[in-house]
């Protein structure tokens, strides 16, 4: 087995303090301390997935097919992200191990570098839709493009001040909270619960039926909730925050509640924009900033600037969860120390990383001219495209049994994994044949 990465001092200091709360915790059975000590990453990973892009395409899905067949659709993917994320969960309980490092020991190289480009592709393409969604939150507000990019820099670069996963985590958990703005926006608008309950439990047919336009949204749809740097960020921050093998049942609760939570935001947004939906007004109308103005006349000025600083607050916590996925990755390959516990001395590389890619990220959008809004609906698509090899590893990963020992899927685990699997690449193999053979659409 190949040698574990060095780790700093006050990483393993840090770690260890954690691990003392969590067994007094144990100890001394407080069951609702345990649980607050040990949720985090599924919560985070789920939230911030919830991101600027994800909630403009729920936007998008809201205004142009109102409330019939996409709200449990999306519920629906929320589910497969919850499958995929619970392996990442024992995965990093069983390893101690970020994703990226288990992938070049146990595929090799080639595999490796595979994916790694996957991922930084994806991500760095994420990141600009990022600050997309920033930029397009603060311009509600009457906030310069440029003073937006900067706050999301200073946002992202907490983890360099901070220097201890613990304190990073509950201080992005916080504005993750944020998210669920999206909730009274969508009471705002007096939405028919009737017919939303309509909607669960009879499924309704996609409104005019399927072409090339509605598979992409589809598709956006799918990538707003399960994308490649999800399983690289969990399993890295479930290693970070040392999370063991007793902990897995913590962790799934975490995972689960983070996918419930996200759930009612996405689902809320889609309500949210119904309204320019059921007054025929076309969604091609409205570019990433000009959601929360549309929706004034339906929910008001307050509603309004809910709704934008939704759209910033999802901008943000996904730039800082995103970086850190990126972050995590790079060290784990390059075996230097990567670790939200390390000084920054001690782990120069990590925290360089993090924060370059948001800031190349950030200025790239700044450019005259940059097609915002046609970047924001493709990389939810590109996320579909590049997922299906992602829980090809992550499958066959789960069933190693010297690498997961007694934590190794059980059939029905497997069975519900290959579900998922199965479903994202048909997915991504109609979009293939939408795009060969537009005329079957």
């Amino acid at each position: 087995m190949t040698p574990q990465p060095p780790s700093s001092s006050q990483e393993q200091m840090h770690r260890a303090a954690d691990r003392f709360a969590v067994r007094q915790a144990r100890l001394h059975r407080r069951s609702v301390r345990l649980l607050w000590l040990l949720v985090g990453p599924g919560i985070l990973v789920m939230l911030g997935e919830n991101d600027a892009p994800s909630m403009l395409s729920y936007a998008a899905t809201g205004s142009r097919f109102g409330i019939g067949f996409f709200l449990p659709f999306v519920v629906l993917t929320f589910v497969m992200a919850f499958i995929a994320q619970e392996i990442t969960v024992r995965l990093g309980a069983a390893t101690q191990t970020g994703h990226a490092e288990l992938i070049y020991r146990r595929f090799g190289r080639f595999w490796g570098n595979f994916a790694m480009i996957d991922l930084l592709l994806t991500n760095f393409l994420t990141l600009v839709t990022e600050f997309v969604g920033i930029i397009a939150g603060s311009g509600y507000f009457g906030i310069p493009a440029a003073v937006a990019v900067v706050a999301g820099l200073a946002v992202v670069s907490t983890a360099v001040l901070v220097r201890r996963y613990w304190s990073w985590e509950r201080v992005v958990l916080l504005m993750a909270l944020f998210n669920l703005v999206f909730i009274p926006v969508a009471i705002m608008t007096h939405p028919n619960f009737a017919r939303i309950g309509q909607a669960f439990l009879t499924w309704s047919p996609l409104a005019g039926g399927m072409s090339s336009q509605t598979l992409v949204i589809l598709l956006a749809d799918i990538g707003a909730t399960i994308t490649p740097w999800m399983l690289f960020f969990q399993q890295g921050a479930v290693s970070d925050k040392g999370l063991t093998t007793d902990d897995v049942r913590h962790g799934r609760i975490d995972t689960a509640l983070g996918a419930a939570l996200a759930a009612l935001a996405a689902v809320a947004c889609i309500i949210a924009t119904s309204p320019l939906f059921f007054h025929h007004m076309d969604a091609k109308q409205f570019g990433a900033a000009q959601f929360a103005q549309a929706l004034v006349p339906y929910v008001g000025s307050t509603g309004g600037m809910l709704f934008a600083l939704g759209i910033l607050e999802a901008g943000l916590v996904a730039a800082a969860t995103i970086s850190t996925s990126s972050a995590y990755a790079f060290g784990e390959v390059i075996r230097r120390i990567h670790s939200l516990n390390g000084s920054f001395r001690e782990a120069k590389d990590f925290y360089l990383v993090l924060v370059g890619v948001a800031g190349a990220a950030g200025l790239l959008v700044l450019i005259p001219g940059f097609p915002l809004e046609t970047v924001v609906i493709i990389v939810n698509v590109i996320a579909v495209l590049t997922m299906p090899p992602a829980i090809g590893f992550l499958l066959i990963l789960a069933n190693d049994h010297e690498i997961m020992g007694p934590l190794r899927s059980t059939w029905w685990l497997n069975a519900m994994g290959l579900s998922v699997g199965i479903f994202i690449s048909l997915a991504g193999l109609a979009y293939a044949v939408s795009v060969i053979f537009p005329r079957w659409f």
